[in-house]
């Protein structure tokens, strides 16, 4: 079965990375903006394009905002986790222990790529996997940034620290982040929307950092609350 990767900047996103397109679907009359832009590239690198009636691309979107573009692609292809390891010679991961919200993943992955983290690891059970709406929301980054999709999130920080990381995992109960060095090898957990992080994942993190309040609400958004701490590690790591 084929996925689907809706929206104009989304789909530009994937000609820049290479990534095979096998079919585009554009909206009949549509000839406006980027869209001229998605065509001549669809041209040059030989994509069929069809032209259908806006109302089927309203009834095939999941994500409601096609904006008149939707590319068909093979479905993502994971990242072995064992070959990102071994090919990377920078080590900055971010690790999500059981996300189930695709726009939180969405809006993760984009700032993920934008901070120039090594790879984004979801576990396969209990968590969203990278659907339409993850694509979209992520501005095309998943074309960019690779993703693991692995079976044991405890098994993969312990291999993280085989290989000289530090786990970083955001929790109430950690020191301000802006206290903590988060400097060199490192991978950041982020747990799920209600509960956080899970029991074994904490106690297989190296330290716990969290984000200060300053207002009357107790929590962020997992996704703004990871991207604080993604740009604290990105600031401290850059200088």
């Amino acid at each position: 079965m084929l996925t689907e990767v809706e929206g104009r900047q989304p789909v530009l996103e994937l000609f820049r990375s290479g990534e095979p397109i096998n079919k585009l679907l554009v909206a009949k009359g549509e000839r406006q903006g980027s869209i001229i832009k998605i065509l001549q590239l669809a041209k040059e690198h030989h994509i069929v394009v069809q032209e259908v009636p806006r109302e089927s691309l309203d009834q095939m979107s999941q994500t409601q905002a096609h904006q008149g573009v939707i590319a068909l692609v093979s479905p993502v292809s994971y990242q072995d986790f064992d070959k990102l390891l071994q090919t990377n010679t920078k080590h900055f991961y971010l690790v999500l222990d059981g996300l189930e919200d695709p726009h939180n993943l969405g809006s993760l992955v984009r700032t993920a790529e934008a901070c120039g983290v090594t790879g984004v690891i979801i576990p396969k059970r209990r968590a969203v996997p990278v659907t339409a709406t993850v694509a979209k929301t992520s501005a095309g980054a998943i074309a960019h940034i690779p993703i693991c999709r692995v079976n044991n999130i405890v098994a993969v920080l312990e291999r993280l620290k085989e290989v000289g990381c530090w786990i970083a995992g955001a929790d109430l109960a950690g020191q301000v982040c802006y206290k903590q060095d988060l400097k060199g090898p490192l991978a950041l957990v982020i747990g799920s929307e209600g509960k956080g992080l899970s029991r074994l994942v904490k106690e297989h993190c190296d330290f716990l950092v969290h984000i200060p309040m300053y207002g009357q609400i107790g929590s962020l958004n997992a996704s703004v609350a990871g991207g604080i701490l993604l740009y604290e590690i990105t600031k401290q790591q850059n200088g």
